[in-house]
């Protein structure tokens, strides 16, 4: 009889430390991955700053520069389709993170063409508005660039920790999923021609 309890007792004691092994890894993972979904808010949150500026910032140009259609139209037209991109899905499928980063890259084209075509006007260069309006798309763009920093550092997190034996095991089996990354844009790898 005594046999009998120790032997119970035993695989009670088992089945509760495979019990809190199993808790403690899932837990780690749900904190993994809530730290990444706050890091894309803030990726959220600067990218939506960035397309609440470009009306303003189009409007001002359009003042000045209005046989610039094409340029105007091209920056709206990009615009739209980055706003379109943003939504909740964006971290659980590859797919939609890269249409969504090819349309933040889209626009931002759209915008150093923009910028681009200012020059030619020196009036507007001189206009405050503009100069407020330019002045807070760049603190936004660096904002941008810090923000994807912070989620990629937490998407790395994530990942290294869901890769690792057994947690990848428990976290393939419990629906979890690795995380992409914010990459380089592709032309950012040929270095621009200077001439004098």
């Amino acid at each position: 009889m005594k046999k009998g309890w120790v032997v119970f007792l035993g695989l009670i004691g088992l089945v509760v430390v495979i019990a809190l092994f199993f808790g403690g890894t899932y837990n780690g993972l749900v904190r993994a991955e809530e730290t990444v979904k706050q890091a894309w808010a803030q990726v959220e949150n600067v990218y939506q700053r960035r397309l609440d500026l470009i009306p303003n910032l189009v409007e001002t140009v359009k003042g000045y520069a209005a046989h610039e259609r094409e340029t105007l139209l091209a920056v709206t037209q990009a615009r739209s389709r980055a706003a379109g991109t943003l939504s909740p899905e964006i971290l659980s499928d590859p797919q939609k993170f890269a249409e969504f980063q090819q349309s933040q890259t889209a626009l931002s084209s759209a915008l150093s063409r923009l910028l681009v075509v200012v020059e030619k006007y020196p009036e507007l260069k001189a206009n405050e508005n503009f100069l407020s309006l330019q002045a807070q798309l760049e603190g936004t763009e660096n904002r941008i660039s810090v923000e994807r920093g912070r989620f990629n550092e937490a998407a790395q997190a994530f990942n290294t920790k869901f890769r690792q034996f057994p947690t990848n095991l428990i976290g393939g089996f419990l629906g979890f999923k690795s995380k992409e990354y914010f990459k380089a844009d592709a032309q950012a790898a040929v270095a621009p021609k200077v001439a004098f």
